[in-house]
């Protein structure tokens, strides 16, 4: 036997072992509800990433909501991209922008709560398959929102109802609830070389 065909027969025998690894595993798997999912961390790809799970919910007919804590201050291309979809996408951006340029912590406050009200909507309406709560961790760091409150709203929502929530400096009661959690760690940035943010890639 050649040394290539060697290599080629140890990889298969591998990945059959693997195979039958996985294929035990997703047959142990049965369980199905609502998950709660956090994506935290300092690097970039949080957001993104959740709006990435509201195009996946509407490829299988889901409908979703969307409620934006912080952000607010700026149009952004997913606002504007998932907007066309008025019927399957309820949409809310309730920031006025970051916390370093409102300068206002009352009325980041007054704000939050009433991005909760609309959060707390959408989390009791049984036609919403999945709620995204872009930027929640901030409000609850810096104390905007009650974490009991909130997880207590989380908790009471429909049984097959999916919640993402995204935000660096997610709180150890929040991560503690999830059900998966991501954790986005920042390697280099364009920002940090004097990159303004652009079209397409931040915003």
């Amino acid at each position: 036997m050649s040394e290539t065909a060697e290599r080629d027969a140890r990889h298969k025998a591998r990945m059959q072992r693997k195979k039958a690894l996985i294929d035990e595993k997703i047959a142990q798997a049965q369980d199905q509800y609502g998950l709660l999912l956090v994506h935290s961390g300092n690097g970039k790809g949080k957001s993104s990433s959740a709006f990435g799970m509201v195009a996946r919910a509407l490829g299988h007919g889901i409908k979703v909501g969307v409620v934006q804590f912080i952000k607010g201050a700026a149009s952004t291309g997913e606002e504007t991209f998932f907007r066309r979809f008025p019927e399957e996408v309820s949409y809310h951006v309730m920031g006025e922008g970051f916390t370093w340029e409102t300068q206002d912590r009352q009325r980041d406050i007054a704000k939050a709560q009433e991005a909760w009200a609309v959060a707390r909507h959408l989390l009791s309406d049984e036609s919403v398959g999945l709620v995204v709560l872009d930027e929640l961790n901030i409000a609850l760091k810096h104390g905007y929102l009650e974490l009991d409150t909130v997880l207590a709203d989380i908790e009471a929502r429909p049984l097959l109802q999916h919640v993402v929530v995204t935000g660096r400096g997610a709180l150890p009661g929040m991560l503690e609830a999830a059900d998966t959690v991501t954790e986005m760690s920042l390697v280099k940035h364009a920002f940090k070389s004097g990159v303004k943010a652009q079209k397409g890639i931040e915003f």
